[in-house]
């Protein structure tokens, strides 16, 4: 094998000559240039679309776009945001950069789309800081206000956290009487069926011998037979069943559409990246055109 330090160099004027040029491949301002162009448009482009969306709403029932349309044009929007930031900054990347002389064609087609990946990557890293500014600025509002509360609430706070909580439903068993009390007050009686209800609603579950109590409450009340009171019973539960099941699948809902948000951001994020690598090609192939 031939050793690298027996190898000729170019002899100019008497004196060797390096094959490798001391300066390096990355040209940072072209580069910093392009992040802060991308940035700077997606700023621009995402505060448009937030203006767009305060538009297209309303709070008046029946008026506005729906609620599915508005979260499809946002997710449309911010993959255009990211494509056209991306596009922009890898451009201008190229098209700053300085000339390399003597470089074959291959590697500066690699070098041009190197540029437009670290632009990319840069203006997300910036971008998200900024993000992550405001959030924590927003929650850092929050934390503030909850601490006007007062240090005895949250001294009092940690000392409940190693207990076991009591509910009102709890304590409503320990005086439960084998019939309900005609004298009870309307309030009162009214507490107790909301407690009963509520932790049925908890647990998934109002019991045959809660329900059977909750209907001597109301007839005791209003004075309609039992099998009457019964059914209203039954009625109430099974709206609330319903309600809640309701809320359940909304709640589900939701959390798939965040999901599918989020994946869609993830990989508009890399189509950005590859964007900004072929608009910096872009760039640097025309930058060369013109010395």
């Amino acid at each position: 094998m031939e050793n690298p330090a027996s190898v000729a160099r170019p002899v100019v004027g008497g004196a060797s000559i390096a094959n490798e040029s001391s300066k390096s491949a990355v040209s940072w301002p072209a580069i910093l240039a392009g992040a802060v162009a991308a940035t700077s448009a997606s700023v621009l482009l995402l505060t448009l679309g937030s203006g767009l969306g305060l538009i297209s709403t309303s709070p008046w029932p029946g008026s506005g776009a729906s609620a599915g349309t508005i979260t499809a044009l946002a997710a449309i929007w911010l993959i255009a945001v990211e494509w056209i930031a991306s596009g922009l900054g890898g451009y201008l990347t190229g098209r700053l950069r300085t000339k390399w002389v003597g470089t074959h064609d291959h590697e500066a087609f690699f070098r041009d789309t190197a540029h437009g990946f670290v632009t990319w990557a840069l203006a997300t890293i910036v971008l998200a800081a900024l993000i992550a500014a405001a959030a924590a600025a927003a929650a850092g509002t929050g934390v503030r206000a909850a601490a006007t509360l007062g240090s005895g609430a949250v001294e009092g706070a940690a000392n409940a956290l190693p207990h076991a909580t009591v509910s009102g439903y709890d304590v409503d068993m320990l005086f439960r009487s084998a019939q309900a009390d005609p004298g009870e007050s309307a309030s009162d009686a009214r507490a107790q069926a909301t407690r009963i209800l509520t932790k049925g609603l908890a647990t998934a579950d109002v019991s045959a011998a809660d329900r059977a109590y909750v209907a001597q409450l109301i007839a005791a009340r209003t004075g309609i037979a039992q099998p009457e009171a019964e059914k209203r019973v039954d009625d109430a539960v099974a709206q609330l069943t319903a309600a809640e099941t309701k809320a359940r699948q909304t709640a589900d809902a939701a959390r798939k559409a965040a999901a599918t948000a989020t994946i869609l951001t993830a990989l508009s994020m890399l189509i950005g990246a590859f964007i900004a690598c072929a608009a910096a090609a872009l760039g640097g192939q025309e930058r060369d055109l013109h010395p």
